[in-house]
């Protein structure tokens, strides 16, 4: 059995503020411990109920480099670094049985919720289908393109109902309660931790009971982005299919497939980080 483990920052217990996030704050050190260690939670609790299983942590979380390697449990193979192939979902595949996401946050505008966004500050909204995903939908229907269910996510409470929405038998851990978009009522770390490890077990234990999500997003997908810079709608109308849509910040395009929508959203959110020259 291979699990892909993909491990985000905002949804962690404890972490309520960008300076516990981002690598130049001075708080990111006690961030990336507090991330490191749930991670490991997962890894436990994965291992728990299948020992034989091929575990890989994806640290999916703005450099994709935070979590501490030497920390982390040696039974896992960490996939680290930027950019890769499928983004959060690095070491993800058609052989792999299970998707674990740790350490979610909601999408833009779907607070009140911890640090909510998608992908980055430069990306209002992704709408699939009509359908408006952030993070938690894209990459729940990425892995549902290959036909693996996402089993388990944990994060604020927010978070945890925007994948039940999608994925209704799939367990959730809510480790904090937003209050709003930096503040929340959460957990002790260690008590999140113990109840991440039981929640993993119980996920990985029913993982074929759990259906990748698939419904309305197979076939042609119509796809709406809109970006918070008008500079970035000028990058992004430079790539082949991609237009101007109604207003002046939204960009459309159809794709083939979600694997394919979902390599183009990630191409926007970088377009999103270039600065005007």
């Amino acid at each position: 059995m291979k699990v892909l483990i993909s491990v985000d920052m905002e949804g962690i217990s404890g972490i309520v503020h960008p300076t516990e996030t981002n690598p130049d704050r001075y708080d990111y050190e006690r961030g990336r411990a507090l991330m490191t260690a749930e991670a490991n939670s997962v890894i436990a609790g994965v291992l728990d109920a299948e020992p034989t299983a091929v575990v890989w942590v994806a640290d999916a979380h703005g450099p994709f480099r935070n979590l501490l390697p030497e920390q982390l449990d040696r039974r896992a193979r960490l996939v680290r670094g930027k950019p890769r192939p499928l983004g959060m979902l690095g070491g993800l595949d058609e052989g792999t049985d299970a998707v674990l996401l740790v350490g979610y946050h909601a999408r833009a505008g779907g607070g009140p919720a911890v640090l909510a966004h998608t992908m980055n500050d430069g990306i209002l909204d992704v709408r699939v289908a009509g359908r408006s995903m952030g993070e938690i939908g894209l990459n729940a229907a990425m892995a549902g393109h290959l036909g693996v269910p996402v089993v388990l996510l944990s994060g604020d409470d927010r978070a945890c109902a925007e994948l039940r929405d999608l994925v209704p038998s799939a367990v959730t851990v809510e480790v904090k309660q937003a209050l709003g978009q930096g503040a929340a009522v959460a957990l002790h770390p260690e008590e999140a931790r113990e109840r991440i490890r039981r929640a993993a077990a119980e996920a990985v234990t029913r993982h074929a009971q759990v259906p990748p999500l698939t419904r309305g997003l197979v076939g042609s997908l119509d796809v709406e982005v809109d970006l918070s810079a008008p500079v970035t709608v000028d990058l992004a109308t430079l790539v082949p299919g991609v237009s101007r849509g109604e207003g002046g910040r939204t960009v459309a395009f159809t794709a083939p497939d979600f694997a394919e929508a979902y390599r183009l959203v990630l191409l926007l959110a970088q377009l999103a980080t270039i600065k005007p020259g």
